[in-house]
């Protein structure tokens, strides 16, 4: 069982990146050869912080790498808000800097997002997608109804995740997550989807009102290769409260396509 691995601590390290530091958490066995990495891709205002547990649980079977996007978490603030296009190719150039040619890429909500738009940009870098949460439901896209589906949720978030998160949604500010969510808002990820032609694990907890079913349903029958697991009790970011089922579920993915 996952739970009974050891759980390492997750390493850190700051990079340069087109002229901008970015802030890095990773776990990485020199001794591990063949395997693909997980790359742990970050949502809205947040950090590669709440993406800590997952990370860990992963850790002992794959290394893994969660950057700070720029502008968020312990990054370099660039002059504005970046769009999700900016911020995929942002994340595309700090895997060159690493040397990750290509990489399994696991999101949590708008992390989904930028996924997708790096996998449709460049597909030679995706060999996989694990979706979390994924935004933004066409049926609440708007600040209001996608503001009050997150405040739905609250109520199933615990309260470390709560902190963990509110933490950094100061940091990053008010008007940028606004200016954030608009880009997300009017980005649509069903229109990338069809162009992955990668095994994708779309993946929600049970009590997520930011990606009900319906929403789920409909972006598995845009992939070739999808699946759709539901969480039992999970809320959106059950890469934070729900880390043992979400990296059982993430490993017996990739047992199954062979990754």
């Amino acid at each position: 069982m996952i739970t009974e691995q050891r759980q390492p601590e997750l390493s850190s390290a700051r990079l340069t990146v087109g002229g901008r530091e970015l802030f890095m958490r990773f776990a990485i066995d020199p001794e591990r050869t063949g395997l693909l990495p997980i790359v742990l891709v970050h949502g809205l205002s947040v950090s590669s912080r709440y993406m800590v547990p997952v990370a860990r649980r992963l850790a002992p079977h794959r290394d893994v790498y969660a950057p700070d996007l720029p502008g968020f978490g312990l990054s370099a603030r660039p002059p504005r808000a970046l769009t999700i296009a900016e911020l995929a190719a942002a994340l595309l150039a700090w895997m060159d800097a690493l040397g990750l040619g290509r990489a399994i890429m696991l999101g949590n909500s708008m992390g989904c997002q930028i996924i997708a738009e790096a996998g449709a940009a460049e597909p030679e870098r995706l060999a996989a997608a694990v979706l979390v949460g994924p935004t933004a439901d066409r049926r609440a896209r708007t600040i209001l109804g996608h503001g009050w589906r997150l405040l739905r949720d609250l109520r199933h978030e615990s309260l470390a995740s709560i902190v963990t998160q509110g933490s950094d949604y100061l940091r990053f500010g008010p008007l940028r997550t606004i200016v954030t969510l608009r880009y997300a808002l009017a980005d649509a990820i069903e229109r990338k989807l069809p162009l992955l032609r990668v095994p994708v694990l779309l993946v929600r907890g049970e009590h997520d009102p930011i990606a009900p079913q319906p929403w789920l349903e409909e972006l598995a029958a845009l992939t070739a290769e999808s699946e759709l697991r539901v969480i039992p009790g999970g809320p959106h970011a059950v890469n934070y409260d729900r880390p043992d089922e979400l990296a059982a579920a993430v490993l017996a993915f990739l047992a199954r396509h062979k990754l």
